[in-house]
């Protein structure tokens, strides 16, 4: 759905993007679902704007709303079922009719324009894989979690989505973020690390190098910046940093429990004397200001990239503020097309495993008049004369989005 906004100098109505479609908010998942789920929902509608659909058991659902004055202001879809904590993969077959699996579908017809869940990761995962589908093209999807870095956050991917990759993901991997970072950051051009062991480019197992070797031979619209090592996480030298999801959520677990028992040092020694507590006192705004930046309820949680539609997955144990801030990163994400936007990244990033080009047919494309003369000109000798040529196959149109553009049909209450 298209506006316009106010005429413009000239007389020409000024144009204004369409409206991103709701996001579906999972309000079973999570240890504190529905109370916290909802509550964090009902704060991203009021102090943010965000149109949301709520899906899970009505009548908690409205029970939750009636506590906060909203019933009738949000809409809510009826799930029969919910995904337990504790369930992994196999609940998304099992639980068909699961609060995920309707907010699925209604990405699919168009109804919503993405997820939000603080379920079970693995059962996130799965459910969304097998009801959204990856895109065409994408061998692999991947969570990417935002790091508290400066002067701007960092993108961290793979954070647990894919734990065995190859090298080809792993530029994949790359092309996501990259999509990602534009949206988020704002660059046109993100840097690109690899995570490995060292700087040098000979550094890391067969893994590692060949990722560095595809990354590194160019024609393929990423700016690759080379490897980072562990202790360059939180240094912000590069909007995004790239491993497989093994390694990925093992350091991203990792820089949670540092922080944590870092700041619980920190108010341990501020709260030993009453001249630390005076000296706290002082510092007070300063160290709220450091809380929130490193807070993860501040970043709305991790993104799975690579499917026909976005999906946020905040943490399991999250409250209304983390809820609030998934549901805003949620809309941010739909406004800019992310799922269009990494279609585009990744058609220009496909290699032979993708069953498109190598880099060095891409080179080898650009220049048509060395392909010309590489191009042999006699008709083979076992060929008859009056046999055709084979015709090669039409080439596979792309596949179009599947969350189309239009205004949401009335849903149900």
């Amino acid at each position: 759905m298209t506006g316009t906004g106010e005429p413009s100098r000239a007389g020409t109505p000024r144009r204004v993007p369409p409206r991103p479609l709701p996001v579906a908010v999972d309000t079973m998942g999570g240890d504190h679902a529905p109370r916290e789920i909802v509550a964090g929902a009902v704060d991203a509608v009021r102090e943010h704007d965000v149109r949301l659909v709520l899906v899970g058991q009505a009548a908690r659902i409205r029970r939750e709303l009636d506590r906060h004055g909203y019933i009738g202001k949000i809409p809510i879809v009826h799930a029969d079922e919910a995904l337990d904590m504790g369930e992994g993969a196999l609940a998304s077959w099992r639980k068909p009719r699961s609060s995920i699996a309707i907010a699925c579908h209604l990405i699919r017809q168009g109804r919503a324009s993405a997820l939000v869940s603080a379920g079970s990761t693995a059962g996130v995962v799965a459910t969304s894989r097998l009801r959204l589908k990856g895109q065409q093209g994408v061998m692999r999807p991947a969570i990417a979690v935002t790091l508290p870095t400066r002067p701007r956050p960092t993108i961290l991917l793979d954070a647990g989505a894919t734990a065995d990759v190859k090298p080809e993901t792993l530029v994949q991997f790359a092309a996501l973020g990259t999509a990602y970072a534009q949206i988020l950051l704002g660059p046109d051009r993100p840097t690109v690390g690899l995570l490995n062991i060292g700087a040098e480019a000979g550094k890391g197992d067969k893994l590692a190098r060949r990722a560095h070797e595809l990354l590194a031979g160019g024609s393929h619209g990423i700016e690759f910046a080379g490897n980072v090592e562990g202790h360059d996480l939180l240094r912000g030298r590069v909007d995004v940093i790239v491993t497989d999801g093994f390694t990925g959520n093992v350091a991203l677990k990792t820089m949670e429990g540092t922080i944590g028992t870092a700041f619980t040092e920190i108010r341990d020694a501020m709260t030993s004397s009453p001249a630390a507590r005076m000296g706290a006192l002082l510092q007070r705004r300063r160290l709220q200001e450091l809380r929130d930046r490193l807070d993860p309820d501040t970043y709305g949680g991790g993104v799975l990239l690579g499917l026909n539609g976005t999906v946020v997955i905040a943490h399991g144990a999250s409250h209304a503020r983390a809820i609030t801030s998934a549901c805003e990163l949620a809309h941010r994400l739909a406004a800019g097309r992310i799922v269009e936007r990494i279609r585009e990244q990744v058609a220009a990033t496909r290699t032979s495993r993708f069953g498109r080009w190598t880099h060095a047919e891409r080179d080898s494309a650009d220049r048509p008049e060395e392909r010309a003369a590489d191009r042999p000109t006699d008709r083979p000798a076992d060929r008859p004369a009056d046999k055709p040529a084979d015709v090669p196959p039409p080439p596979r149109q792309p596949a179009g989005d599947t969350v189309p553009d239009r205004e949401e049909p009335p849903a149900t209450t």
